[in-house]
């Protein structure tokens, strides 16, 4: 690729918006890939849950069960 050609056609640098370049894709320099990193190693970077309540609607109980006589 010669200096004075165009960047890559392509989906823009998720972090800053600049223009992609191919050595750091999807990503446009290094910095912005070690951003992205730090984000998912921190936990910025999550996926939403809904928390389910038990089938039968009742909290479990955290007591031992007792032995079972047979």
């Amino acid at each position: 690729m010669s200096a004075g050609s165009p960047p890559p056609a392509g989906k823009p640098c998720p972090i800053c918006g600049k223009p992609m370049v191919e050595k750091y894709r999807p990503f446009c320099s290094a910095r912005c890939a070690d951003i992205d990193l730090h984000r998912w190693l921190t936990g910025a970077y999550a996926i939403p849950v809904t928390e389910n309540d038990d089938e039968d609607g009742e909290e479990p109980s955290l007591a031992p069960r007792p032995p079972r006589e047979d």
